[in-house]
């Protein structure tokens, strides 16, 4: 009876040892076991969609920036539509800036574009239907804030043009108006030197004909004056009878 529970001890002493050696191996059989099972619903998250990233804000874009180019998306695209393996979606024009939004149906993929005369300069790309909305959204909004002030630019050309061409035309009676009051004004002052000019060849005229009519009385004096010089000289004539 001694010898049996004395075996009955070592038994379970042994039993409880070798439960503590293989406690460590239980636990990461069970952990591997556990990353298996959500492996499935890993793997059901496509490798290369943006999607569980939050909408990034693409506000702040300015044209011709480098630092946002993504010359492998630009590539990519550029290839697609030459290939026409796209369907255009959507399209916003402002300018020479434009929004457009690509599908790729082969592969489920969004392409999202923002353009500067017909060249694309930023490019997005994602299977998230919503994410893709949400960057069209935001491309079409900057297209519009980036035309606005080339835009506004051509609208204000296009006005100061017009109102030259305005003050041109009204100012053609005008240049009319000044050019008949310079000629009459050369006129007058044409006519009032000839006037003037007149005038003295007139004094002088006048000059002229007092002194030659001085001359001429002097000259009938002269004459008086020696017909009576003659005739004082002369004897009498008699006159003889007849027989």
């Amino acid at each position: 009876m001694k010898q049996s529970s004395t075996l009955r001890y070592v038994t379970l002493a042994l039993a409880v040892s070798i439960c503590g050696f293989l406690t460590p191996f239980m636990s990461t059989f069970a952990a591997s076991t556990q990353m298996k099972a959500n492996q499935p619903s890993q793997r059901a998250q496509p490798l290369g969609d943006e999607s569980a990233q939050a909408p990034e804000d693409l506000s702040d874009l300015k044209a011709d920036s480098p630092a946002l180019r993504v010359e492998g998306n630009v590539t990519e695209l550029q290839n697609l539509v030459q290939a026409g393996s796209l369907t255009g979606l959507r399209e916003t024009r402002n300018g020479s800036y434009g929004a457009r939004l690509f599908f790729l149906a082969q592969d489920m993929l969004y392409y999202v574009a923002l353009s500067q005369d017909d060249r694309w300069w930023r490019v997005v790309k994602t299977q998230d239907a919503s994410r893709a909305e949400s960057i069209y959204a935001q491309f079409s909004r900057k297209s519009f804030d980036l035309a606005d002030g080339k835009i506004r630019r051509m609208q204000l050309a296009a006005q100061k043009s017009l109102l030259e061409r305005v003050i041109a035309k009204s100012a053609e009676p005008a240049n009319r108006l000044s050019s008949d009051l310079a000629l009459a004004q050369q006129q007058d002052s044409q006519v009032s030197q000839r006037q003037q000019q007149l005038q003295v060849e007139s004094a002088a005229l006048q000059s002229d004909k007092l002194e030659a009519e001085r001359k001429l009385r002097a000259l009938q004096m002269q004459v008086d004056q020696l017909q009576r010089q003659t005739e004082a000289g002369l004897a009498p004539v008699s006159v003889m009878p007849s027989r």
